[in-house]
């Protein structure tokens, strides 16, 4: 039987590989076997981490929430609690921006939540 060299192909998946590996550090972009081993380990990050950014960004929007909601005389769960109260239905993200470039808006929301509790 004849010899199959599977060259074109081999070649093929290892540049692919390697392509992926670009900007890793010391042979994790140099040598087949350790740059595979790190594009699959960094695959998996990137997965976890679609879904961790979304848990980070809540958090991050919860603490500015927070701390102006304590300049205003109100606690985080205390301002949310009224506002649902109130019947505002805004969402973090935007009391988080309206925290930082808006002031006078938020506060406006904390009395709001002052009064419907």
């Amino acid at each position: 039987m004849a010899r199959v060299k599977g060259g074109t192909v081999t070649r093929r998946r290892r540049k692919r590989v390697l392509k992926l590996a670009r900007g890793y550090f010391g042979s994790k972009h140099r040598l087949f076997r350790t740059a595979k081993q790190q594009v699959m380990k960094s695959l998996m990050y990137a997965y976890r981490d679609r879904r961790q950014r979304k848990r980070d960004f809540r958090r991050l929007w919860i603490t500015r929430i927070n701390a102006a909601a304590r300049t205003n005389g109100l606690s985080y769960n205390k301002l949310m609690h009224g506002l649902k109260v109130a019947g505002v239905d805004i969402n973090r993200k935007m009391l988080a921006e309206l925290a930082i470039f808006d002031e006078k808006a938020f506060s406006e929301l904390a009395e709001v939540a002052k009064k419907a509790q």
